[in-house]
């Protein structure tokens, strides 16, 4: 089964970023990632994977045109059973708010704690092996 992560960020590093933390495990196979570098790529790619096994959207909030505040009720009704993390430099208490009544399953703060997105990530595969 192939299991799908979309990272969406406006940023081009983010791509490399992410390859590099998880290269081991994209290497492995354990799980693919696609990066969309705006809200609305991101929403043509939920609905171009819509028979892929998505287990995990990562969204910046902070994006020019569409915000991931606003990608984010958009991507929880075209895929209700796809958890969505949102990322933000400004981890605020009103960010956090607007993110987790919106749907969001959990914000991160800019730099990524990556050791607490492998355990994310870990959870969502171990749950659909």
């Amino acid at each position: 089964m192939n299991l799908l992560i979309l990272v969406v960020d406006d940023e081009p590093d983010v791509e490399l970023l992410f390859r590099q933390q998880f290269r081991r495990d994209l290497r492995a196979g354990r799980f693919t990632m696609e990066f969309a570098q705006s809200a609305p790529a991101a929403l043509q790619c939920i609905s171009d994977v819509a028979d892929t096994s998505l287990i995990l959207i990562l969204s910046d909030i902070n994006m020019p045109g569409m915000s991931g505040l606003e990608l984010l009720p958009k991507a929880k009704a075209a895929r209700p059973d796809v958890p969505v993390i949102m990322i933000t430099a400004y981890g605020d208490a009103e960010t956090m708010r607007k993110a987790l009544e919106s749907g969001a399953d959990a914000l991160l703060t800019k730099p990524i704690d990556f050791i607490s997105l492998r355990t994310e990530i870990d959870t969502r595969v171990e749950r659909t092996a």
